[in-house]
């Protein structure tokens, strides 16, 4: 039984994890997902978890009694923003105080002052585990969705665009570069580095028959990168297919156009290839992801059908350029 005051708890904090550590916070991770219908943890941390990722970066691990109760992940890379953590309790342990002793950790832990904390799902537990440590909320990121089941545009492409799709051992650089300055002021996406590439081509999910590449004069100047989640007969899919609550998924994973094709039309058209893909393989939904400061980017995916269906929510305690 867990109840009473005679519990052992510790937190321990490390850098890369040992295989047998990364095992049981994967299978934490799970327990969570299996319970909030959303999983707690983003795709950066769960390859930083299964690969080991950036040696800079803090997993703190919570023991109850001899258990891992629960995770956190401290990323203090960037200059700019400042450090940023996501943390998840087991269901089994949670309403006693664990969240709040994790969270604690994660401060001082984070280098300097400030750091940002996100929850995925926008869960009242987790709002009121912020509120309680002294976090503010400051960014939202949404989810929409939309279905595959009715029909999807066909792309009208500027005038000298062609599509082909990637090439692996071949495009990895060109895109990273042409990747950096699609999102030169997006604080997450614009910092990928080769071996952020490289890691999802390790991927099970990853197929380059939906990665697509525009290009004009043998130049890339745009791409959309489409990802397919659950379901057995979807090569290139990833298991399992209860991750997103909903079998199986498509994903409009990420769009970009160089700044000087913006106003073209490019967007929309990459966006209409990758759904027509994905329709193609049979899928009966698609979702994606976007900032809800990003009004443009919205209005274009509301354009196409697509609704607003979830949140994942930032918050911060003594960030930079925010108040506590």
């Amino acid at each position: 039984m867990r109840g009473g005051s005679s519990h052992i708890t510790h937190v321990r904090v490390s850098g890369p994890l040992a295989d047998t550590e990364a095992a049981l916070a994967l299978a934490l991770v799970q327990h969570a997902a299996d319970a909030d219908g959303v999983s707690p943890l983003s795709e950066h941390v769960m390859l930083h978890l299964r690969y080991g990722g950036d040696s800079r970066a803090r997993n703190v691990l919570l023991w109850r009694d001899g258990e891992l109760a629960g995770y956190g992940h401290l990323d203090p890379t960037d200059p700019v923003e400042g450090p940023a953590a996501e943390m998840v309790i087991d269901p089994a342990f949670r309403r006693q105080g664990l969240g709040l002793a994790l969270g604690r950790a994660l401060v001082a832990e984070a280098p300097g002052a400030g750091l940002r904390l996100w929850a995925h799902g926008d869960l009242p537990a987790a709002a009121g585990m912020a509120a309680a440590a002294g976090f503010s909320r400051v960014r939202a990121l949404w989810q929409l969705r939309r279905s595959l089941l009715t029909p999807v545009a066909a792309p009208r492409l500027p005038d000298g665009v062609t599509i082909r799709t990637f090439a692996i051992g071949q495009d990895e650089d060109a895109w990273v570069a042409l990747n950096r300055r699609a999102f030169a002021s997006h604080p997450e996406q614009g910092a990928w580095t080769r071996a952020d590439l490289d890691m999802r081509e390790r991927e099970p999910w990853f197929d380059p028959n939906g990665f697509f590449l525009a290009e004009r004069s043998a130049a890339l100047i745009g791409f959309h990168w489409t990802k397919i989640h659950g379901g057995t007969g979807f090569p290139g899919a990833v298991g399992p297919a209860r991750e997103h609550g909903h079998e199986p998924i498509g994903e409009v994973y990420v769009v970009g156009v160089d700044p000087r094709e913006r106003g073209s039309g490019m967007g929309r058209a990459l966006t209409l290839v990758g759904l027509g893909y994905l329709r193609d393989r049979g899928l009966p939904e698609v979702m994606l992801y976007v900032d809800e400061t990003n009004t443009a980017a919205i209005g274009l995916y509301e354009s196409l059908g697509f609704t607003r269906w979830r949140t994942d929510v930032m918050y911060a305690i003594g960030a930079p350029g925010q108040a506590d």
